[in-house]
């Protein structure tokens, strides 16, 4: 009985030694200038895709001793963290969910599942910080009147946002062309 005891205290600790590296990779992956790639254009958001954060993860986790390792199994994903000095782990798990991926290929849509179990995983147990996607499209189905850019707005925006508007204007306007056609 006082074996299973120690076997029990030994096991929490190690878990405590795995959140406490957790915790300093958060503060570490905090300080690194990410930037969100992916775009919403029904919501009008940016969002971190895995490439935006995964490679600092990766360097700071070896850095801590710390190694992910990402599963998925009778219907629920597991995000394991191993200590690889002490030998704890950590586990997150999530329940997974048919990706709607329309008329991908059945392999293409299994690869986003995988891809979105795993990016939902890092961003919960690195707790990154995401836009709440459904925020975001309540009202969306709303129309709303278009308001013109001017030459002076359109002069003060950034090189992004002026390439992702000068990009989404040709977009309508081919829809327009294809819809007078």
């Amino acid at each position: 009985m006082n074996n299973d005891y120690q076997l029990q205290a030994q096991h929490e600790q190690q878990q405590w030694l795995v959140y406490s590296k957790l915790q300093k990779a958060r503060v570490l992956l905090q300080e690194q200038p990410l930037k969100k790639s992916g775009f919403n254009s029904f919501a009008g958001f940016k969002y971190f895709e895995l490439a935006d954060f995964l490679p600092s993860i990766n360097v700071i986790f070896d850095n801590l001793g710390l190694c992910s390792v990402f599963s998925i199994c009778d219907g629920e994903a597991t995000l394991r963290i191993y200590d690889s000095e002490f030998g704890g782990v950590i586990f997150f798990n999530s329940p997974t969910a048919e990706a709607g991926a329309g008329k991908a290929p059945p392999i293409q849509a299994l690869g986003s599942m995988h891809t979105y179990l795993r990016r939902y995983l890092m961003l919960n147990a690195l707790e990154i910080t995401e836009h709440d996607a459904v925020d975001a499209t309540i009202k969306k189905d709303e129309p709303k009147a278009a308001k013109p850019v001017t030459v002076d707005v359109f002069d003060s925006m950034d090189d992004e946002t002026k390439e992702w508007l000068e990009t989404a204007a040709m977009e309508v306007r081919l829809l327009v062309e294809k819809t007078i056609c």
